[in-house]
């Protein structure tokens, strides 16, 4: 969420960010703004009708000293009515406030200035490509048909006890996931992440303090009867285990990963380009999380890049880097980068990382902020990248891996999975 004062300090830049991603961003800049007025003029009215409230109840007494007991209840009955109307006040002023609020929720954040212009993914602009594109013998496989051949993943089974989007990992496969998920919890604490184990449900609040709410609530599962959400990603709760708290200045950078199962509805997935492993309703992620001081927070984002892709490295996967553009962010985002490798099978590029700087917008939404000793405390920045998503990882190694005896493993999982190959 973007802070009202900044907006207001800096509305023609805002508006001119806002453009990036294709937003006509000035009416509703001024309806917010023209919103903030009404809210200030409210409450300066009920702050008058307070002070006068006070100074007659102060009279009151003074009446009472003076034994004007008839003065002193004509007075006492014009509080009735100033009470009367701070009520009504204060109702007006919380509904202009909520309403502000919905208003400031609706606005997504504002693109940094290196954020390229554009609407699509065919805007985004490629940063570099790293690793050796595979050629596969004639035949080769999709990850789907190789996942039949060796007896890897039961795609039918998984319909049948929960539906389409929920595989069932068997055998070698169940155990690369185990494997995966060490070797990625072991990359990320070797660079200075503290591992978490979060809750799996959040609340409300936690959705509204990462940006998921409102803006996917239609992506979310919901469970009614308890009013909690299933997480998308690990981000969420792992940033809000900082809401509504002041952190000491010393104490940033913070560094958090954490590995969970992540669930999507991705409502209107569908045909060849979901099939298999591509898009699922579950599946596991690994996540890094950073709470930073904001001068430092884009250094932070190129480290995190860097990190990310030394793991795709040792990975041995064909990759590249994009600088989203600015219709192709997500709404929390302030910059983007995402990861992608090289499907050799499908002859195409599967999306397996976002690394994002989202500036204060979610310190704002959460009241995140930090404090330099007797300084006023400041909103914090936070950064989230997935090191790595699972399901298009694995369908790239499967793919890109695969010989007519086998699928060979990376030497870096070997040591982690206790075989070399998938047969």
């Amino acid at each position: 969420m973007l802070p009202i004062q900044y907006v207001r300090e800096q509305k023609v830049e805002i508006i001119a960010r806002l453009s990036k991603r294709g937003i006509p961003a000035e009416q509703m800049i001024e309806a917010l703004l023209e919103k903030d007025d009404f809210r200030k003029k409210t409450q300066h009215t009920l702050d008058e009708t307070q002070a006068t409230l006070n100074q007659t109840s102060k009279q009151i007494g003074e009446l009472l000293k003076q034994g004007l007991k008839n003065e002193a209840e004509s007075t006492r009955k014009k509080t009735f009515s100033l009470k009367e109307e701070i009520k009504q006040q204060e109702e007006e002023l919380k509904d202009i406030e909520q309403s502000l609020q919905q208003m400031l929720y609706a606005i997504p954040n504002a693109p940094y200035h290196l954020v390229p212009e554009g609407k699509t993914a065919e805007d985004n602009l490629e940063i570099r490509q790293g690793g050796t594109i595979p050629t596969l013998d004639e035949g080769a496989m999709p990850h789907w048909e190789l996942a039949q051949k060796y007896n890897l993943i039961d795609f039918e089974l998984g319909v049948k006890i929960t539906g389409a989007g929920f595989p069932v990992y068997k055998g070698k496969m169940a155990r690369l996931q185990r494997a995966m998920i060490n070797f990625l919890l072991d990359e990320n604490t070797q660079a200075g992440y503290v591992e978490y184990v979060p809750p799996l449900m959040v609340n409300e609040a936690s959705g509204y303090g990462t940006g998921q709410l409102p803006d996917k609530e239609g992506q979310m599962y919901y469970m009614p009867a308890d009013d909690l959400y299933l997480i998308p990603t690990s981000e969420v709760p792992l940033t809000n285990f900082f809401r509504d708290e002041i952190l000491k200045a010393e104490s940033l950078p913070v560094k958090l990963t954490a590995f969970t199962p992540c669930f999507r509805r991705e409502a209107g997935s569908y045909g060849k380009e979901v099939r298999g492993l591509n898009r699922l309703h579950q599946f596991d992620k690994v996540e890094i999380v950073q709470v930073v001081h904001p001068d430092s927070s884009y250094d932070v984002l190129e480290t995190m890049v860097l990190h990310v892709e030394s793991i795709l490295q040792k990975l041995n996967l064909p990759y590249r880097i994009l600088r989203l553009c600015g219709g192709d962010m997500g709404f929390a985002s302030a910059m983007t980068y995402d990861f992608e490798v090289y499907s050799a099978a499908q002859k195409r590029w599967l999306e397996v990382s976002s690394v994002s700087n989202f500036e204060s917008f979610q310190a704002n939404r959460m009241k995140l902020r930090f404090k330099q000793g007797n300084e006023k405390p400041q909103l914090a920045h936070t950064l989230n990248g997935s090191s790595l998503a699972f399901p298009r990882i694995l369908a790239a190694l499967m793919e890109n891996n695969q010989t007519p005896v086998g699928i060979i493993l990376p030497k870096v999982l070997q040591a982690y999975t206790g075989f070399d190959q998938l047969d």
